[in-house]
């Protein structure tokens, strides 16, 4: 295939999974951009657009597709992760993610940070708050002195909460207090991940 070929496909992929992540509610690149890539007949990885590309694609579709529902929705997600913060706050909660960033579409997961002594502390705090909520791990990137991948970075397992509420649903990853000055690694560029407590989350709904 040309040069100018591949190039074209690979934008439309970029789209097609930007398309997904803004509308469908997908937050994993990785998956958005091999499903674009097989509707599309890419069977090569190497014509698959990077994580970057794809954000500046989904902030692009945000800005011409949901120039509309998009700010609404964003500032929807933010208070109702507000809220969950709020209740949540003797475990030092922070925003992080596209919710955090702006590039949240419909549908789009919240992320919340919580660092705690003990796992068993948030779940007895659910529990008793009758809030209900699923289980599982992530597995973040991060820099620490621990196994390193190919990018120099380490990988951690974390346990999640997953919690539904009417703007979707809540994910609440729960580290070690300690680790509350380690920065996880942004799934775009591997860059440090911004974090944002209580008053920056009210600071940033108030002012948009």
């Amino acid at each position: 295939m040309a040069k100018e070929n591949l190039q074209q496909l690979r934008q439309l992929i970029a789209q097609a999974a930007a398309r997904m992540m803004a509308e469908d509610g997908i937050s994993d690149f990785a998956y958005a951009k091999n499903k674009a890539g097989r509707q599309l007949g890419a069977l090569d990885n190497s014509v698959l657009p990077s994580n970057v590309e794809i954000e500046e694609e989904l902030k692009l579709y945000n800005a011409l597709f949901l120039a509309d529902e998009q700010p609404e929705n964003l500032r929807n997600l933010r208070k109702n992760a507000l809220f969950t913060m709020q209740l949540l706050e003797r475990f030092n909660p922070y925003l992080t993610g596209a919710v955090l960033d702006g590039t949240a579409g419909l549908g789009t997961e919240t992320h919340i940070h919580l660092f705690a002594d003990s796992l068993k502390e948030v779940e007895m705090f659910l529990l008793n708050q009758d809030i209900p909520f699923e289980t599982n791990e992530k597995t973040y990137r991060v820099m620490n002195d621990g196994k390193r991948d190919k990018k120099g970075d380490a990988r951690k397992k974390v346990p999640v909460f997953s919690l539904e509420m009417e703007t979707g649903i809540i994910k609440l990853s729960v580290f070690e207090v300690d680790e509350i000055r380690q920065p996880t690694k942004r799934a775009a560029d591997g860059s440090n991940a911004e974090r944002a407590d209580i008053l920056a989350v009210k600071n940033l709904i108030s002012n948009t």
